[in-house]
């Protein structure tokens, strides 16, 4: 969805004479884009459409690129459930004090404000605390998730013994290494939040900044799918967006962006009982000879085995051939006319055909 609308944003860019764009470069701390998300108008947007995330993105109000990298990681049933997120947006919002088990740990826990929710936040306290190495942090990681009280047992000695060795007493190791162990349960990885999150953070920018070119590649990545479909055109008119409806003569298989700001194109290719061969056909027709002026000079320009009636009725109904005549009725009852004076036509052609090989006997 991001390459289609990045390549249709691109394509408009050069025809205005203006600089393209990189979706790597753009700026990660744009406001119109967390707006967009404090408002919750997250459809389309990766990651963060579903009823459930919007109301966590409701409450959390994220205004950080941080922030989406945690909702990613938040939005899991451990979490959701232990009350971690509570607390996260609590203490984000400043209803309940930030708290750190130990001052060494605020550099690794402030920007999740005190709640400890990645996998490598556990590693980096299990290194800066327990003095661990790198390694040594991740086995831990891994022990924790795996929750074999042997292992564990052997890790608890480890971590506060190097804890007592940087002069954290005992107590309070102690009960950091509980702590450790109670949230690794629900721990995710941050990589792997953040990669979702670079993700959710292009969709959201590219649907404030270029909403045509973004909605016109959402739909054309489901439009297989006619429950998804009716609900991307709502969002569309939601959008202000223009959405003009299937046009032979101008939509192509895709959904694409109009001349105009703010307009899509129906894509051809959502129409259903029209498949893909059916109109890779017809463009390539109307690549070589033009826009159709009506449905008699339509009927007699297509190969009948390739454009079928059904194929033909499709369109109608699906108003693709307005263009031709607003009244689909009339269309509909002049089709078995225009076919059948298409059909004597091509037969007549083949006649004279025949007969230009008997005369000139090549």
């Amino acid at each position: 969805i991001i390459d289609w609308a990045v390549k249709s944003i691109n394509v408009k860019c050069v025809e205005l004479g203006v600089a393209t764009i990189d979706i790597a470069r753009i700026p990660m701390d744009d406001k119109p884009t967390f707006d967009l998300l404090k408002r919750c108008a997250t459809t389309a947007v990766f990651q963060l459409e579903s009823r459930g995330m919007k109301d966590l993105v409701r409450r959390l109000q994220p205004d950080t690129f941080d922030d989406v990298i945690a909702l990613v990681a938040l939005f899991r049933p451990g979490p959701l459930q232990s009350g971690m997120v509570d607390d996260f947006i609590n203490r984000k919002h400043g209803r309940e004090q930030v708290f750190y088990p130990h001052p060494q740990l605020e550099i690794i826990l402030k920007p999740t404000y005190g709640v400890i929710l990645y996998q490598e936040q556990v590693m980096q306290i299990a290194q800066i605390l327990g003095g661990y190495s790198l390694g040594g942090a991740d086995l831990l990681r891994r022990a924790m998730g795996k929750k074999k009280p042997e292992e564990m047992a052997k890790h608890r000695s480890l971590f506060v013994e190097g804890a007592v060795k940087k002069n954290v007493e005992i107590k309070n190791a102690t009960a950091i290494f509980d702590l450790m162990e109670k949230f690794a349960l629900y721990g995710f990885n941050k990589s792997h939040s953040a990669a979702y999150a670079l993700l959710a953070y292009q969709t959201a920018w590219l649907k404030v900044h270029y909403p045509a070119e973004f909605m016109a590649a959402v739909l054309s990545a489901d439009m297989d799918n006619t429950d998804k479909i009716v609900n991307l055109i709502e969002e569309c008119r939601d959008m202000r967006l223009v959405l003009l409806p299937p046009n032979i003569n101008v939509s192509e298989y895709h959904f694409t962006v109009g001349m105009e700001a703010n307009v899509v194109v129906y894509g051809l290719g959502a129409i259903k009982g029209v498949g893909e061969s059916a109109i890779d056909y017809l463009l390539a027709d109307r690549a070589a000879r033009g826009p159709c002026k009506d449905l008699g000079e339509f009927c007699r320009r297509v190969d009948s085995r390739k454009i079928t009636r059904r194929v033909i009725e499709a369109l109608i109904r699906a108003g693709a051939m307005d263009c031709l005549d607003a009244n689909r009725a009339a269309l509909m009852g002049q089709l078995s006319h225009a076919l059948k004076s298409a059909e004597q036509q091509h037969a007549n052609a083949a006649t004279v055909q025949h007969n230009w090989y008997v005369v000139d006997g090549t």
